[in-house]
């Protein structure tokens, strides 16, 4: 997963599109979009890096439990998944795929496998931050929980 991950934020990062607008209902999502970044070089890369700084409000939610509203982007095919990328858009407009920036997604490690839906979904679970560990995204969600 870590290298699907990395190549990924590579591909994504070099895309210089336009940001979709998150409307009032993603709150948290909005929370979330509350940081900067700064250029850090990186040793095995062997070249500089964003690494997000992280708002104070955003700080704040650092372990935390969290409901969000969003869309599974999967890893391994469309099936049942333990291990998945949330997305607070939609596929074709997720970060991966060009039309948004980082801060619109997260790793989700779920304690049941969730079935893969186009549709939106609501997730619980504990928010983790990173800022050191460029294999993988910025946000990870952890213990989640479907909110049916």
């Amino acid at each position: 997963m870590r290298s699907f991950l990395h190549a990924f934020l590579i591909i994504g990062l070099s895309i210089a599109l336009g940001q979709p607008t998150l409307t009032a209902q993603d709150s948290t999502w909005k929370t979330l979009s509350k940081i900067t970044f700064t250029k850090k070089y990186d040793e095995l890369l062997g070249f500089k890096v964003d690494v997000p700084v992280f708002g104070a409000e955003v700080k704040k939610l650092d372990g935390k439990e969290i409901t969000l509203r969003g869309y599974m982007i999967p890893v391994e095919g469309y099936r049942s998944h333990t291990e998945f990328i949330f997305s607070a858009f939609p596929y074709n407009m997720c970060f991966f795929c060009g039309g948004a920036g980082p801060e619109t997604v997260m790793e989700v490690s779920s304690v049941t496998p969730v079935k893969y839906t186009t549709e939106p979904v609501t997730l619980k679970g504990i928010l983790h931050l990173n800022d050191t560990d460029v294999n993988r995204l910025m946000y990870g969600l952890e213990k989640a929980k479907l909110v049916e």
